[in-house]
């Protein structure tokens, strides 16, 4: 069956947006970077728009600037492709084996040479005992249903180098086993319409060394690779906590710091949320049976569902040319980016055959910057084990769930009373009309991923009554900081500057703790991500935070409609900088905004 995209019968707004689309695509042709047509005052809204004319006779149309011309991608048809599970990545014996500095051998598996880095902090102490290996590359990727005769579009993706398998891929790691990951850059310099092949790949969540964390300004070119080490180890290991005890195990580090969901992403400044939206994206797991907690069986330790029934999802919504049917990124868009298409691991709107037992799916906001709030359509609650990958104190019982852009959250919902036969649906049902941010309303509800119930399993899992206590934060404070995120000129600003990649905006000492407060601009929302540690949430707007924040996180979502209705203009977050040395970024997780440049990095000092 062939789709017949474009039709004599378009109505006025899709042609608009059709043109709009094509004008984008002559841009890229006429060879112009972002920060040229920011030059030319080229933003969302048309400002400056006459800076190009006579170029190539190019005449831009502004689907934004007459009230708001939608974008209309191809139709779907639901629930027909079953959700893709993230493939395992299966350790490798690296070739060259990797070392301290910058490998002077060429890869075995393509020919690169490593390009230039410091050395890895600590790795004598913290010697890789698994190591994996990606390739970017560009892939062809079917988001829609054959049936609805859609062409595949190239995306950008991590490509297991042993297998070919393409991502999103799943690296399950666990503490006391030190990580390599070897990453080959071969992406082509023609872009299709967005993105740049040069690429950083940060750990989110990662208690890394900062040469290894892939932060924005740690990118390297095509025809390369760099060995990421991750020491697998709990923060404090080198500072106030060297060993702790948890269920009769001493290990490193501060047992209250274990974490369990991350995931790896492109971080290079600039074009974070273009590359990410084209597809690099990684999950990345931490279990942690060397505590008898969270080992991923569930016939120990915590006992939660496990296996086949331990399901990542990334939700990122898209949109397509529906002209080409293509993948399509507004590159004017300053204020974020929203799709009209749902798509779950790569797929729009998949079904999942689920068993009448409990499961627990592990949720994240791909972005670029949508929030979502999470509703079954059952009206079942779900059990929230987890925030931002680490466990919470005790499970918190939730008719729903909101997230923002790079939050996670790891619920556990049971089935078992189900019916062999019936339909459930996972579905968003939070209102957000552009960039901004969500309204708060809440509205007749979109589904995302079909439930079908097909039988019974065996279920060894519980709901456990307590899971892991806060860390002790009993500790001196060095000192205090305050971050505004703002808007200015368009653009977006962390107290009054754009995100400078030569300049370092703070030096807090290594081995200290702080207490920051971010603040924001009414009629925004940003979610804000904190690299090397995670943090706790002391305060909003004065108050303490809802039970479900309460735990250890790496974003905050503050500004409007920050939690439920409220606007959240005063955010204390407490935090520590301990074990590692180097710079790292804080920066609004609505990649567009971050892109536009909402991002300040610090260096942790001697």
């Amino acid at each position: 069956m062939k789709i017949e995209i474009v039709t004599s019968g378009r109505k006025k707004k899709e042609k608009q947006a059709e043109r709009y689309m094509q004008e984008m695509r002559d841009i890229v042709k006429a060879g112009l970077n972002r920060r040229e047509l920011l030059r030319m005052g080229l933003v969302m809204g048309g400002a400056g728009a006459a800076a190009l004319q006579g170029l190539r006779n190019f005449k831009p149309y502004w689907a934004h600037a007459d009230g708001g011309v939608g974008f209309h991608s191809p139709p779907n048809t639901p629930f027909v492709d079953p959700l893709p599970i993230p493939f395992t990545m299966q350790p490798v014996t690296l070739n060259p084996a990797p070392t301290k500095g910058p490998n002077p051998v060429s890869s075995a598996v393509t020919g690169f040479r490593e390009t230039a880095r410091p050395d890895h902090q600590r790795w004598e102490q913290f010697l890789p005992v698994e190591m994996y290996e990606s390739v970017e590359k560009p892939v062809e990727h079917d988001f829609y249903p054959d049936i609805d005769g859609v062409p595949p579009s190239t995306i950008w993706t991590y490509v297991e180098a042993s297998t070919g398998r393409a991502g999103p891929l799943w690296i399950r790691s666990r503490y006391g086993k030190p990580v390599v990951h070897r990453v080959h850059n071969a992406l082509p310099p023609d872009n299709g319409g967005f993105g740049i092949n040069q690429t950083s790949t940060h750990l989110h969540g990662g208690h890394v060394a900062s040469e290894s964390d892939g932060g924005p300004t740690h990118f390297y070119d095509a025809n390369l690779f760099k060995d990421y080490h991750y020491p697998n180890v709990r923060a404090g290991f080198a500072s106030n906590v060297p060993e702790s005890t948890l269920n009769g195990r001493t290990v490193p580090g501060d047992v209250f710091e274990t974490q369990g969901f991350l995931w790896f992403h492109d971080h290079r400044f600039d074009f974070t949320s273009q590359n990410v939206y084209k597809g690099l994206v990684g999950f990345y797991t931490l279990f942690s049976d060397d505590i008898h907690l969270d080992t991923g069986d569930e016939t120990s330790g915590l006992r939660l569902p496990s296996g086949e029934f331990d399901i990542p999802m990334v939700f990122a919504d898209k949109t397509f040319d529906p002209s080409t049917g293509k993948l399509f990124f507004d590159l004017f868009n300053l204020d974020g980016v929203l799709g009209d298409k749902y798509s779950v691991n790569g797929k729009i709107q998949p079904y999942l055959e689920v068993k009448r037992r409990k499961y627990r799916f592990r949720l994240l906001d791909g972005g670029p910057s949508r929030v979502y709030e999470f509703f079954l359509s059952t009206g079942q609650s779900f059990i929230q084990i987890a925030n931002d990958g680490n466990l919470s104190p005790r499970p918190v019982f939730r008719r729903s769930v909101r997230i923002g852009v790079a939050e996670r959250i790891d619920v556990i919902v049971d089935f078992s009373d189900a019916t062999v036969g019936d339909r459930i649906y996972l579905q968003n049902r939070l209102e957000q009309l552009d960039g901004r941010g969500p309204t708060g309303k809440i509205v007749a509800p979109a589904d995302l991923v079909e439930f079908r119930v097909v039988g019974d399993a065996v279920d060894d899992s519980v709901v456990p009554v307590t899971l892991l206590d806060l860390p002790d934060r009993n500790v001196p404070i060095a000192k205090r900081r305050e971050w505004k995120f703002d808007r200015s000129n368009g653009a977006w600003v962390v107290n009054g500057a754009f995100f400078d990649p030569d300049v370092i905006s703070a030096f807090p000492k290594q081995n200290t703790a702080e207490i920051w407060t971010f603040t924001s601009g009414g009629g925004w929302y940003h979610p804000i991500h904190f690299h090397l540690e995670e943090f706790q949430i002391l305060s909003r707007d004065g108050a303490a935070p809802p039970v479900f924040e309460v735990g250890r996180k790496d974003v905050v979502g503050i500004g409007e409609n920050a939690i439920g209705n409220d606007n959240i203009g005063e955010t204390r977050v407490f935090l520590q900088f301990r074990d590692f040395l180097g710079d790292y970024p804080t920066h609004c997780h609505n990649t567009v905004h971050e892109d536009h440049a909402m991002m300040f990095r610090f260096e942790v000092v001697p």
